[in-house]
């Protein structure tokens, strides 16, 4: 089984399925990553990029030490605008997201939900939407996307697309690994009662867990489902 997995943002890899990207890729499966921004220039005050090149080369370093940890078959890097995918041509960012899967053929891709707050995360499933259309000779089987903490539960509640899991992982034996992987994001931690802090992610874990009756779990939404003889 080869997994695409294909996020807007270094950590969003860890923060939404990080657990079962190490769970799949110890049981034997090809996972690879594909992070479209850079995920840290919108922290300046004005719109225009003014973040040190060493800033960016951490991030990058802490994406690749998190894969190492996660121990993804590859990591692929780009450097769309972070918190502004949506001045980018949306062709540009689909066509990063079509030569990943005409490159790796993945039966399974995952992504962020479409509800998130955050624009980079919406666009991001868009185009993984777009780039895995279901044509005859599409190699995609299934879609599967996750939940991103400070993203998917800071949406407004009147937004027509909530996050309902409907795929659960048992990652209660995986679950160390992913804070492990998360430690190297420590810059973009954040200290409890933030949503993105190591203590949310695991009440999370325990809760989606607890909603299936094991330990931990990390929840998906299933968005296609190819099944074949």
């Amino acid at each position: 089984m080869t997994t695409l997995v294909v996020v807007a943002h270094p950590d969003d890899e860890v923060l939404g399925c990080g657990a079962s990207i190490y769970k799949w890729a110890s049981g034997g499966d090809d996972v690879h990553v594909l992070i479209l921004a850079e995920g840290i220039t919108s922290r300046g005050i004005s719109l225009e990029s003014n973040t040190s090149s060493a800033s960016l080369d951490e991030l990058a370093k802490a994406a690749r030490v998190a894969s190492g940890i996660l121990t993804v078959s590859s990591l692929s890097l780009h450097d769309f605008p972070d918190n502004s995918m949506d001045t980018v041509r949306f062709l540009d960012i689909v066509k990063i997201v079509e030569s990943a899967v005409s490159k790796l053929t993945p039966t399974v891709v995952v992504t962020h939900h479409a509800g998130d707050l955050n624009i980079d995360h919406r666009i991001t499933h868009n185009a993984v939407l777009t780039a895995c259309r279901p044509l005859p000779d599409c190699c995609v089987k299934r879609i599967l996307c996750f939940e991103t903490p400070s993203a998917t539960e800071w949406q407004s509640p009147g937004f027509n697309q909530p996050f309902i899991p409907n795929w659960f992982e048992d990652v209660s034996q995986t679950f160390d690994v992913k804070l492990k992987a998360l430690g190297a994001y420590e810059s973009e931690m954040r200290n409890w009662p933030h949503s993105r802090s190591i203590e949310s992610v695991r009440h999370l874990a325990r809760w989606r867990g607890a909603a299936v009756g094991v330990e931990a779990a990390e929840a998906f939404m299933l968005i296609r489902q190819i099944v074949q003889k």
